[in-house]
């Protein structure tokens, strides 16, 4: 047997936690891979597993055989990655991380069409609203909503996003509708407590920038909590287009002081260097930045 593929079963058995996962990602029977890593212990001469019917561990031997292995696989898809940058092909393992929210809204639906595109490329999707450093960590790209600093990391801009405040028609009757961002400062507000600004919300309004520090009635780190508790009537909320989007157009909000826009915020792919992209990343750029080219969020 193929000593590639016994070292692949194996570390794809570990990484797992189970054979019938690794199965499923190596797109075989458990039979089979159970087999693959069966044959690498016997010709190997030591046990590199511990099985018990509730969990598998590493011995001693393949904890060691474990860090090499994987080195060699690695070594193996760069490799090949290095063959298709020179055709253009791409092929390989893409690791990406998305926001929770915009991820499952918007990106979610896209990703088997760009698997459908690309049948050689793997995509490795994390969903996670916090900074993750993509060089330490391991990403080749993720997925920013922001007002982007200064930064060693490359970017390209796949599509913008602007700031809404709103709240539902039943609060507005029952509290009254602002007339000003001050008077935010007497109503209950939803706050996002990963939004850039803080608690002092920014506007440009007829006569120029104005500012306000908000007085939150609830704090959270969920965009989709903030709006889930704005369409039940609790407060007023300051949340991007492209999630309280729906909302907007169902009625079940409505736009708080039109007259005053909140900042905007770019959508981009960042990627660690221009220097070296390959095709892999290059194409899911280019990708994400076709999908929502005429992608139209409220104005």
């Amino acid at each position: 047997m193929d000593r590639f593929q016994e070292m692949r079963a194996f570390v794809t058995v570990v990484d797992s936690g189970s054979f019938v996962r690794a199965a499923e990602a190596l797109g075989a029977s458990k039979t089979a891979v159970s087999r693959l890593v069966g044959d690498l212990e016997s010709r190997l001469g030591t046990r590199l597993l511990h099985r018990t019917t509730r969990k598998l561990s590493l011995t001693p031997e393949g904890q060691l055989f474990h860090e090499r292995c994987t080195q060699l696989l690695q070594d193996v898809e760069e490799a090949e990655a290095e063959l298709s940058a020179q055709s253009g092909e791409a092929i390989g393992q893409v690791r990406v991380n998305v926001p929770t929210t915009f991820g499952l809204l918007h990106l979610a639906p896209l990703w088997p069409a760009f698997m459908a595109q690309h049948p050689k490329v793997m995509l490795d999707v994390t969903l996670a609203d916090r900074l993750v450093d993509l060089v330490d960590e391991g990403y080749d790209l993720a997925v920013r909503i922001a007002r982007l600093q200064t930064s060693t990391l490359v970017s390209r801009q796949i599509t913008s996003t602007r700031m809404i405040l709103c709240a539902s028609p039943e609060y507005l009757r029952r509290h009254g509708t602002p007339a000003h961002p001050a008077d935010l400062a007497r109503h209950a507000v939803i706050a996002y407590t990963l939004l850039s600004m803080g608690e002092q919300w920014e506007f440009e309004g007829p006569q120029g920038a104005v500012s306000v520090k908000v007085v939150p009635r609830m704090r959270t780190n969920s965009g989709d909590t903030c709006c889930a508790a704005a369409v039940q009537h609790q407060g007023i909320v300051l949340q991007p287009s492209f999630l309280v989007g729906s909302h907007l157009a169902s009625g079940a909000l409505v736009e708080v002081l039109p007259a005053y826009r909140s900042i905007e915020l770019g959508v981009y792919a960042v990627y660690p260097s221009r220097k070296h992209l390959t095709p892999k990343v290059r194409a899911l750029i280019d990708f994400l930045v076709d999908a929502f080219r005429m992608r139209e969020w409220p104005p």
